[in-house]
């Protein structure tokens, strides 16, 4: 099992953060595209190669959300219309999210099996997370899983 580590920083306003690993060493950095127009979050390497991409549907009447990982479209995250509260679905093949994953801790099944998990760490100044990786295959769709739900969840928060 491998952990990676989410932490946002709160007055970042270019959209840059690190995932760090066990050992606190950089594995992966994210960049954020957040003065553009549709907005972006890219997925890199250590090398800084794209390994995924998130990109928020624009002109769209309820925010929609895309995930790209190492090259295919992997899940789908869109709001749902209605009045009292906030209701998201996540449409993927072979890819579902359980547990509660408006408040950040759900597990990722891939074809039944858990892949992996993301939870939130409390007390921390900004947002932090931390992803259980089971399944080495699925580490990117992670990220870009628990990132991708931030991101609508920081976009609710502004509306």
């Amino acid at each position: 099992m491998k952990e990676l580590y989410i932490k946002q920083k709160v007055l970042s306003l270019n959209g840059k953060f690190t995932v760090k690993d066990q050992d606190q060493q950089d594995a992966y950095y994210v960049e954020g595209s957040l003065m553009r127009i549709p907005k972006t979050f890219t997925i890199l390497d250590t090398a800084r190669k794209e390994v995924a991409l998130i990109t928020k549907k624009t002109f769209s009447f309820l925010p929609k959300f895309f995930v790209e990982a190492n090259g295919r479209n992997v899940l789908t995250i869109k709001k749902e219309f209605s009045f009292l509260k906030a209701r998201y679905t996540i449409d993927a093949a072979g890819i579902e999210v359980s547990g509660n994953w408006w408040d950040m801790d759900f597990q990722v099944l891939r074809h039944g099996r858990v892949a992996g998990s993301v939870s939130k760490e409390w007390f921390t100044w900004g947002d932090s997370y931390r992803i259980q990786v089971l399944d080495d295959e699925m580490e990117t769709v992670l990220i870009a899983i628990a990132v991708a739900i931030d991101c609508v969840k920081a976009d609710q928060a502004a509306a």
